[in-house]
C-alpha cells in the first residue's frame, strides 16, 4: 500500500472522530482535540493553553518511514517535543498503534484499537460560579465593553463612561483584594531569589525594607549619648507649621510646594441594578442551548483565556529537517 493511500485512510479515521474526541501525546501526555482536516494538513488544538497548531502531511510521511526501517518498532524516546502530536495522530490509522510497555511506535499486520485517544472519563464539570464579587464586576465590565467601544472614549456617553468607570473601580478593588489572598498562600511555597513559572507568567519571592521613627524622646536619647546635639536632628514638622498658619496671616503656598489636581471619583454604585443586569447575562448563558447561547458561552470563556498572551507552540520544523538529513 502506498503512502498516499495510508495518508487517506488517516484523514478518514480523522474526520471520523467526534469533535470532542480527546488525543494524548505518548511522552508528556499533553492533550489535544482534532479541528479540522485538510488535503495536506491535520489542524489540532492543545486543550490546556487553546493553541492550535498544523501537522504537515509530509511530516506524517517522515515519521511513517521512520517506522518502517526500524525493526521492532520506532522508539518513542527518539521523538522530539514538537514531534508528539504526530505520533498520536497517526495511531488513528488501523494499522499502526504505540505499545506503551515497549515505548515503541509500530505498524501492525491486522487492524488494531490501540490509539492515542483518551479513554478516562472527563473530569471537567458544569462551570461553577466563585462567590467573590469580581468575578460577577468582572462579567459586567466584559458586557459594558461590549457594548461600549473602550477604542474612541471622546465618542462615548457620559453615562457609558461612568459605567465603564464604576466597573473599572470594582474590579480593580476586587482583583487588589483577592491578589493579596493569592499573595499571602503563594507566600509559604515560593522561596526567596527563585523563579516560580505557570502558564500565563512567573513570580517571584522578594522583600522591601521600609522603617520608621522610634518615640522621639527615645532617639534623641540616643544620638545625645553618641555625641550628637538634639538641635541638629530636630526639623520643620508639619503640624506646627499648620498651627503657625492658623495665627498669622501667611498662605499656604508661602511654605507648601502645592500641586493641585483635578480627578473623579467613585461615589456610590447601584448594587441593584448590577445584580439585575448580571442575572441577565447568567440566564442568557443558562437558559437556552441555542447556536447562540452556546456562542456567547464560548466568547466569555475564551474572554477569561486572553488575559494574557498565551505561549505558542513551535513546528516540527526540527523534526523535519532531521529526517530530510537522514534519507
Amino acid at each position: 500500500m502506498t503512502y498516499s493511500a495510508r495518508w487517506h485512510t488517516l484523514l478518514e479515521e480523522a474526520e471520523e472522530l467526534a469533535s470532542t474526541a480527546t488525543l494524548v501525546t505518548p511522552l508528556s501526555d499533553t492533550r489535544f482535540h482534532i479541528t479540522d482536516t485538510q488535503e495536506h494538513r491535520i489542524i489540532i488544538e492543545f486543550l490546556e493553553s487553546g493553541d492550535s497548531q498544523p501537522l504537515q502531511r509530509e511530516q506524517f510521511e517522515t515519521l511513517y518511514r521512520r517506522l518502517q526501517d526500524t525493526a521492532g518498532g520506532f522508539d518513542l524516546d527518539r521523538l522530539p517535543p514538537d514531534a508528539e502530536p504526530y505520533a498520536a495522530v497517526l495511531t488513528l490509522h488501523p494499522r499502526i498503534e504505540i505499545d506503551v510497555d515497549a515505548g515503541v511506535l509500530r505498524e501492525t499486520d491486522a487492524p488494531t484499537t490501540t490509539h492515542g485517544l483518551n479513554d478516562e472519563p472527563s473530569e471537567q464539570t458544569d462551570r461553577a460560579e466563585p462567590d467573590i464579587d469580581v468575578y460577577a464586576d468582572a462579567l459586567l465590565l466584559i458586557d459594558a465593553l461590549e457594548r461600549h467601544d473602550p477604542t474612541a472614549m471622546a465618542d462615548l456617553e457620559t453615562d457609558g463612561l461612568i459605567d465603564l468607570y464604576t466597573l473599572l473601580s470594582d474590579v480593580q478593588r476586587g482583583a487588589d483584594d483577592l491578589r493579596q489572598d493569592v499573595a499571602d498562600v503563594l507566600l509559604d511555597r515560593v522561596q526567596h531569589g527563585q523563579p516560580v513559572h505557570a502558564q500565563y507568567g512567573s513570580i517571584q519571592r522578594t522583600s522591601r525594607r521600609s522603617k520608621s521613627l522610634k518615640d522621639d524622646e527615645e532617639v534623641l536619647a540616643v544620638l545625645e549619648d553618641a555625641g550628637i546635639d538634639r538641635e541638629r536632628v530636630l526639623g520643620i514638622e508639619p503640624d506646627k507649621v499648620n498651627d503657625a498658619l492658623d495665627v498669622t496671616n501667611l498662605r499656604e503656598e508661602d511654605v507648601y510646594d502645592v500641586d493641585e489636581r483635578a480627578y473623579v471619583r467613585k461615589s456610590e454604585v447601584d448594587e441593584d441594578v448590577k445584580e439585575t443586569r448580571l442575572q441577565g447575562l447568567k440566564e442568557q448563558l443558562a437558559a437556552s442551548e441555542s447556536e447562540e447561547a452556546a456562542e456567547l458561552r464560548d466568547e466569555i470563556e475564551a474572554l477569561e483565556a486572553r488575559i494574557e498572551d498565551l505561549t505558542g507552540f513551535d513546528s516540527a520544523k526540527e523534526f523535519y529537517a532531521d529526517s530530510q538529513a537522514d534519507r
